[in-house]
């Protein structure tokens, strides 16, 4: 099945946003960088990214600092050629502290489907390691793993 492209219905919307999920829980910076444009541009949190190459740069330092992550996202809004998310995932750091990130992010697709904005905000919340919601094997959710409105979060 080929990519979703704008204008989005809202099942293409909840596909490129699997999609999106997917390719992050891979943490393969190369991967996850050629579904946006060759010159998106970024901001995260207050880091700002334009073009694949910093792309690959920035996700090769996060999942860096931002152990055994994962993610899910779940759509909020859609129309035309944008898409509203919200998310969490949850990541240690080196020395064994627990976090869920929670955050927002707004998506502008090109006709191709590639994103050529994206901007997210995102706040991180110290957990325990035994509050931890997110205990699939490293990699893609698993379909029957429960969504973030399930998990109440």
């Amino acid at each position: 099945m080929a990519a979703p492209v704008p204008p989005f219905t809202h099942e293409s919307a909840v596909q490129k946003v699997r999609l999106a999920e997917d390719g992050w829980n891979s943490r393969n910076p190369a991967k996850v960088s050629l579904a946006y444009s060759v010159d998106s541009q970024w901001r995260n949190r207050a880091e700002f990214a334009t073009g694949r190459e910093e792309i690959v740069a920035f996700l090769t330092r996060k999942w860096q600092k931002e152990q055994d992550y994962r993610l899910i996202k779940e759509l909020w809004a859609f129309t035309g050629d944008r898409i509203a998310v919200r998310f969490a995932y949850e990541w240690h750091d080196d020395s064994g502290n627990w976090f869920r990130s929670y955050g927002n992010e707004n998506w502008q697709f090109d006709a191709e489907g590639e994103m050529h904005h994206r901007y997210a905000c995102i706040n991180d919340l110290p957990i325990a390691e035994s509050e931890r919601k997110f205990h699939w094997p490293l990699g893609r959710r698993p379909d029957d793993h429960p969504g973030l409105s399930d998990l109440g979060l």
